[in-house]
């Protein structure tokens, strides 16, 4: 419910779009000279420019956040909405201003005066003209606005369409600099939006400057997992804590696999795995140099497994055909047992759909591994946010003041007063509350539902199941157990503006073509290695100098 719920409803529309930019260094093909515009970087100047992170204790969780490092911390758990809602927002923070907004909006737009708006407007202080836009054509719909330099006040950028908007050129020309207003402990006159992640503040940076107002932001942010029906490997007498390496894989595909009775041990899980065998997630530093992953001899080993797990029989045909829409179906029904994916699958909404196949369905997650076992267990840490908003630069100060103190209380915590008022609306106007849990009346389904102030800010994400306390526990537990395994990729959370030329190079296509037909089993690895020698004389090996010379050299790793 709240912003878990709401953040894996809009992840799971823009995760075809987004790919897997959300866990690497975000690399924006634009421009045509070779020279980035800005960089958002682990610079000094940067990092005196960051806001100061100070978390809010306004709220109490029911399973509190594990610390597993600099900039790494599991999301809190509530097994309960708040009763004692809390409000964090002293008075009205608005005074009296006009602005437009836009955001992008996978739904039905709303009446534009509509009761919610009201109710929100009145709280703010301020009359937020929301315009949502159509997410579907929300990329070639911002160009435009960008070409006749006409943006609103407030506007919404996907941080995976950089490259399309060009927002390292509009950052500073058309994007306000908030680095005056949220450097250091300057933040602290906003203490919601001091709450928010210091790395989720570092993805709207561009250059040694801060741009962006983050939504949706986690310190726990990893690419997905290899998960399991847990009520199944159970009932076998299959616990979590024995697959501890890539053999064990191996032996289970042998053992769930039953061909004849139409089940298969695996789904794929080549996305979520191959970090396992110490391959990076794009990039790593070798004696000072900068390595693409596929010129390790990791990433072809790991490639050699997946070929053979698939060509042992232990992969459904059906994934090996390319469906991945009838993958839940499959793990749904016991076809598949074992299925990589994105931890936000590890919801209410999963835990209804399986239990209405199978009452005993239970997800579960296997701890990160390591492929041979004798080496620490890694997972890399994604990006803190991929939702990112920004002020037009034609704000007079006052103004982006005013719209900092409107973005503070839009970030109040999860349960609070205001974060009750900006996700469900008015009580026993546009929610109810069921058991606990506000619940949208057909007015708050109209109006409500549809996701556009917590696209402008929002506060860090939570885990909550209402209804499913079991769900909150396992995915908490999983993450508790992990976070010390987290490890920060090279160039995380950096902007990075590629030179246009490179885009095709920074793709890889016919690369990826190969890998996905090798953990298929339709391509042997030597198919692979041709594909990249293929990639490297074609224009690789000018991207991976053109890094190494223009971000590492210059910037750092972000680490």
């Amino acid at each position: 419910m709240g912003i878990e719920l709401n953040r894996r409803r809009f992840l799971s529309v823009s995760a075809s779009v987004a790919g897997l930019t959300a866990v690497g260094g975000l690399l924006s093909a634009c421009g045509g000279s070779g020279t980035p515009q800005k960089t958002g970087a682990n610079s000094d100047a940067l990092k005196s420019a960051l806001p100061s992170y100070v978390p809010s204790t306004s709220v109490k969780a029911d399973i509190a956040s594990v610390a597993g490092g600099q900039d790494i911390l599991t999301d809190p758990g509530f097994l309960t909405y708040p009763t004692d809602r809390v409000a964090t927002v002293s008075g009205v923070p608005g005074k009296g201003g006009r602005y437009s907004t836009v955001t992008p909006l996978w739904g039905t737009v709303p009446p534009a005066d509509n009761s919610f708006y009201q109710a929100m407007n009145e709280a703010l202080g301020v009359t937020l003209e929301m315009k949502p836009a159509d997410g579907n054509n929300y990329a070639t719909i911002i160009p435009t606005m960008t070409a006749a330099k006409k943006l609103p006040d407030w506007i919404q950028l996907p941080t995976w369409w950089n490259a399309n908007f060009n927002v390292g050129e509009l950052a500073g020309s058309q994007l306000a600099d908030l680095t005056p207003y949220l450097s250091g402990d300057n933040i602290k006159s906003y203490p919601n939006l001091a709450a928010i992640p210091t790395g989720a503040w570092r993805a709207g940076a561009w250059g040694d400057k801060i741009y962006g107002i983050p939504s949706f932001s986690s310190s726990f942010v990893v690419a997905g997992t290899i998960f399991f029906r847990r009520d199944v490997l159970e009932a076998k007498g299959i616990t979590a804590d024995e697959v501890k390496t890539a053999d064990d894989l191996m032996n289970l595909g042998k053992e769930l696999t039953d061909a004849k009775g139409g089940v298969w041990a695996f789904d794929d899980v080549w996305d979520y795995l191959f970090p396992s065998w110490g391959v990076p997630l794009r990039w790593k530093v070798d004696n000072g140099k900068l390595v693409h992953k596929y010129e390790t001899e990791e990433f072809l080993a790991a490639l050699d497994w997946h070929h053979k797990l698939a060509t042992a029989g232990y992969l459904h045909p059906d994934s090996i055909a390319g469906d991945n829409t009838n993958a839940n179906v499959r793990f749904y029904s016991g076809k598949v047992l074992v299925a990589g994916g994105g931890t936000g699958a590890w919801n209410l909404a999963d835990h209804q759909s399986g239990t209405a196949a199978n009452p005993n369905y239970r997800r579960g997650s296997f701890n990160v591994i390591t492929a041979g076992g004798n080496t620490e267990p890694k997972m890399y840490l994604g990006n803190s946010t991929n939702i990112m908003s920004y002020f037009n630069s034609n704000l007079k100060p006052e103004q982006v003041e005013e719209l900092l103190a409107v973005a503070n209380y839009l970030a109040a915590p999860y349960g609070s007063k205001e974060y009750t008022l900006v996700n469900f609306g008015v009580e026993g106007v546009h929610h109810t509350m069921v058991n606990g849990v506000p619940t949208a009346t057909e007015e708050g389904k109209k109006f409500v539902q549809a996701q556009t102030f917590p696209f402008l800010a929002s506060p860090p994400a939570v885990i909550s199941n209402p209804g499913a306390d079991t769900v909150t526990k396992d995915y908490a537990a999983w993450q508790a157990a992990n976070v010390k395994h987290l490890e920060k990729p090279v160039f995380w959370n950096m902007n990075i503006s590629l030179p246009r030329s490179m885009a095709t190079a920074e793709a890889a296509q016919a690369v990826e073509d190969a890998v996905k037909d090798c953990y298929h089993g339709k391509k042997p690895v030597a198919e692979v290695t041709d594909a990249i020698n293929t990639w490297k004389s074609g224009g690789g090996d000018k991207l991976i100098q053109w890094m190494d010379e223009n971000v590492l050299q210059k910037y750092g790793t972000g680490q």
